[in-house]
């Protein structure tokens, strides 16, 4: 569990929006300062790495209540007693009871759940948007990594529930269906990632900005993000660029290079494939209960998430 305030918000253009060109990001904003201003439940859903805490921040700043903590309480790889005490936690701190003492608790990865914290978590939720449940007023804000209707319908999450937390629902695009932004983007983080290294920002040829837009980013934004990372810290883009191009399944989508590429890079890339298959076999046994495929790859909790993330694999 995290408290944090209303700063911070990251990926920000001069307005406080979102970064974005594309159409789906320019509605998807003006839907955001429409619904920030009032108290109903907002559901996030996106694959990782397309914004949610980012999007969850901005819902925050642009309410009336931007002036308390935003409460955040992460549902992953929690047992039902430790999920339900912070819970209790986070629903039972600073009791006010004017409108103003509402706070705002943000659920990540509640599709993470198994059904006995679920459970628990609806027994503890109010039923509407200004009723008190516990010692205080709380809005609430969850994220999904899955299409929790789809979710439902198998089973794996309950109707209830999904009614609750779903007074609006939102869907974040991956980064592949707004190639648009890609550019604005790459810029802000470059930016971003040398002034917090001192270093003068570096820039991209035209040939390697339009191959970025060939690529699919798997990771999302969160992934666009650790490419300018590394040139920055580089300083220059051959790295960063070989790595992107070894990418398993992807690399004969980028151009340049492809016919020196090194037997390290092939086996690197062969490496990684064989890794990715293992662990998407392992999550599609287990319907993508995490912990369960961990067990059964026999790796930690966050080494698993770590290699999720590192492979492209998405919910």
């Amino acid at each position: 569990m995290s408290v944090s305030g209303s700063s911070g918000m990251g990926w920000s253009s001069d307005s406080g929006f979102v970064f974005g060109n594309s159409s789906a990001i320019q509605g998807l904003n003006r839907v955001i300062e429409e619904i920030a201003r009032t108290d109903i439940p907002v559901l996030l859903m996106g694959e990782s790495g397309t914004g949610k805490e980012v999007y969850t921040r901005l819902i925050h700043r642009l309410s009336r209540h931007s002036h308390r903590p935003l409460i955040k309480l992460s549902c992953r790889a929690l047992e039902p007693a430790e999920f339900l005490a912070q819970l209790r936690i986070c629903l039972g701190t600073e009791a006010e009871d004017a409108p103003d003492s509402l706070r705002t608790l943000f659920l990540d990865g509640i599709d993470e759940l198994d059904m006995a914290c679920q459970k628990a978590l609806l027994s503890m939720l109010p039923d509407g948007e200004h009723e008190k449940n516990g010692n205080g007023l709380v809005r609430l804000i969850t994220s999904a990594s899955w299409n929790l209707e789809k979710e439902v319908d198998g089973g794996r999450f309950r109707k209830e529930l999904f009614f609750r937390i779903n007074g609006v629902s939102l869907r974040l695009p991956p980064l592949r269906e707004r190639k648009e932004d890609i550019q604005a983007l790459l810029e802000y983080f470059l930016e971003k990632h040398a002034a917090e290294i001192h270093r003068e920002v570096p820039t991209l040829s035209k040939e390697e900005s339009e191959s970025l837009t060939t690529y699919n980013w798997p990771g999302n934004i969160r992934e666009l993000e650790n490419f300018a990372r590394k040139i920055s810290m580089f300083g220059h883009t051959r790295e960063a660029m070989e790595e992107l191009r070894s990418m398993p399944k992807i690399a004969s989508m980028l151009p340049g290079e492809s016919q020196t590429t090194s037997l390290k890079v092939v086996a690197r890339a062969a490496s990684r494939q064989a890794e990715r298959e293992l662990i998407r076999e392992a999550l599609e046994r287990t319907h993508w209960n995490r912990k369960r495929a961990a067990q059964q790859l026999n790796i930690s909790y966050k080494s698993l998430l770590y290699k999720i993330k590192q492979t492209g694999l998405e919910g």
